[in-house]
């Protein structure tokens, strides 16, 4: 059997795979789960799925969980804060690791599980953003293999020939073509984006997602952060990368090739068709998701991004653009934005202009080890906190 560590087992992606595994029995072993905060909800997946560690982001919440399960499983092993989550990723039973601890909290469990040697299952953005550099460097060094989870990358990966690490020119791919929704305020007029509330944010048309997500897809910073992961996962020019606007969400995403060709990958809008075919791959196996019925769907509609509408996609392709450390002060000036809006503490509009100005205000520093990357990570959040006070 094959041994699986989830981290952020509670979020949509670890239920995900975890329901992937349940329609698979016989063929996966959960050997550890992680979690943030959620006591309850990882003490029922650990009765559920009985891993032999549990690891929570909050150590308090470690406590809390380890007293829930002494009576009906006492046998799981529970760890607290950065080292729990560590732990969890390098578990020795783990062959596989689900990355999907959102924001920049799961770099370091992805970059040790990367270090260990496993088979990393990368739904984390953040770790290719913030350190996309150094994270394929360890990638190639310790001999780890990352098969991406995003619905876009993984769309891509599977329309990409088996070579594709040699070059995407040696190849002869000549675009990847990444597939955007455009959220839920695709339509709407740019004037009235001001008086969005978060709960209109978080309503996405397609997709059911975390809140910090459906954020992120409504001002597409979703798309402007698998932008970097693309440049990183496919060894891709930022002028390589196109974004086009798929309202169905049926197309994934596309790859062009020189000889006119453009293969595409198409499904049903659900996250446990990429979860599966990368736990299965190069084999596949039952996800769950209903097969596309076409004559439903029956049209296929394409757009360019409105840059007024998304300005963050902008900032994005400029992050890229300079390099260095400046994506992993767009993240993390894009985490403060959210959160900050989702407590109704900042306007959806201000979002894209904090991120600007907090690009603008961050010296360059270090992209070379991981610890110069958290010290910009942190200076970032401190100063994208102090411009936020200002805009109240």
């Amino acid at each position: 059997m094959i041994g699986v560590s989830v981290l952020g087992a509670t979020g949509s992606i670890g239920l995900s795979t975890l329901d992937v595994v349940a329609r698979n029995p016989g063929r996966y072993r959960v050997v550890a789960l992680s979690a943030n905060t959620d006591v309850e909800g990882l003490a029922r997946l650990c009765l559920s799925h009985r891993p032999e560690l549990a690891a929570m982001a909050d150590p308090a919440c470690a406590e809390a969980l380890a007293r829930r399960l002494a009576d009906q499983a006492p046998e799981i092993r529970v760890l607290g804060g950065e080292e729990g989550l560590v732990a969890a990723a390098t578990h020795p039973g783990a062959d596989q690791v689900m990355a999907a601890i959102v924001g920049a909290a799961g770099l370091v469990p992805a970059l040790a599980a990367v270090r260990a040697g496993r088979r990393i299952l990368l739904a984390n953005k953040e770790a290719l953003v913030v350190a996309g550099a150094l994270f394929m460097q360890e990638v190639a060094r310790h001999g780890a293999e990352v098969l991406p989870i995003d619905s876009e990358h993984n769309a891509i990966f599977q329309c990409m020939p088996g070579d594709f690490r040699r070059g995407l020119d040696r190849v002869g791919v000549t675009r990847i073509l990444l597939t955007a929704s455009g959220g839920p305020f695709r339509t709407r007029d740019p004037a009235s984006l001001d008086a969005v509330t978060p709960e209109e944010a978080c309503a996405h048309p397609n997709w059911d997602m975390g809140r910090k997500i459906s954020v992120d897809s409504a001002t597409m910073m979703n798309k402007g952060l698998e932008l970097i992961e693309a440049r990183w996962l496919f060894d891709a020019r930022p002028d390589q990368i196109q974004v086009v606007v798929h309202p169905q969400s049926v197309i994934h995403s596309m790859v062009e090739y020189a000889d006119g060709s453009v293969l595409a990958q198409l499904g049903n809008p659900d996250m446990r068709t990429p979860i599966a075919h990368a736990m299965a791959w190069p084999e596949r196996h039952a996800s769950g998701v209903a097969p596309l019925d076409l004559f439903q769907v029956a049209r296929l509609d394409f757009e360019p991004p409105d840059p007024r509408r998304f300005p963050c996609l902008r900032l994005a392709f400029e992050a890229i653009e300079s390099g260095g450390t400046a994506p992993a002060v767009l993240n993390a000036a894009n985490e403060v934005a959210v959160a900050r809006f989702l407590d109704h503490r900042l306007r959806f509009t201000d979002i894209p202009r904090l991120i600007e100005q907090t690009l603008h205000a961050v010296a360059p520093g270090d992209a070379a080890s991981l610890e110069g990357l958290m010290a910009v990570d942190a200076e970032a959040r401190r100063v994208a906190e102090r411009i936020a006070d200002g805009m109240v």
